[in-house]
Order: structure tokens, then C-alpha cells, then sequence
């Protein structure tokens, strides 16, 4: 699915316009990343939560050099679904299977 479609989908199920729906997803869009950036932890009840995460630095090998280096520390954001979440897409996706 992709964001316009997702636009549509808002548009439709709460009477907004296309355009006002696409400022509600860029608004939200924009807060949840500059929280992260923030170092915040956004938790969405029955949806679930986006936060920063540390990796830490490693070791590794350019593939194509086989040159050994040193991939520095990062931070990534990372999503992880609440239980609601999870379960709904399971029961849906063995239902659709059946």
C-alpha cells in the first residue's frame, strides 16, 4: 500500500478531502520522525511503538575488495507491533489461506 493510497482510504473513511487527508499523514509522518530523531519512543496503543536503537560498531568485509573495515556505531529506528497488532494480521492472513 502506499501513501496514497492510504490518503485515499482516510479521505473516504472520515469525509476529509484528499488534501486535507494527505496533511494529517504528513503531519503524522513528520512527528513520529523528528521523536525518533529526538531519541523519544512514540508508542501508539493497539498499533505500537517506533524508537531509536543503538547498533553497535562491528567488524565486517567489502564483498567485492574482500578489504576487512570497521562499520561504525549507528542508530535506526525500529517498529514493533503491539500484541493486538500481531494477532489481527495473523487471524486475517490464516483465514485468507483457508
Amino acid at each position: 500500500m502506499t501513501k496514497a493510497q492510504i490518503v485515499d482510504r482516510i479521505a473516504a473513511a472520515t469525509g476529509l478531502t484528499k488534501v486535507e487527508a494527505e496533511a494529517v499523514v504528513d503531519g503524522f509522518m513528520h512527528t513520529v520522525i523528528e521523536a525518533v530523531k529526538d531519541g523519544e519512543m512514540v508508542e501508539l496503543r493497539g498499533f505500537g511503538t517506533f524508537r531509536p536503537r543503538e547498533r553497535a560498531p562491528r567488524n565486517a568485509r567489502n564483498p567485492q575488495t574482500n578489504e576487512k573495515m570497521v562499520v561504525p556505531r549507528r542508530f535506526v529506528p525500529v517498529f514493533k507491533p503491539a500484541s493486538e497488532f500481531r494477532r489481527a494480521v495473523n487471524e486475517a492472513r490464516i483465514r485468507a489461506e483457508s
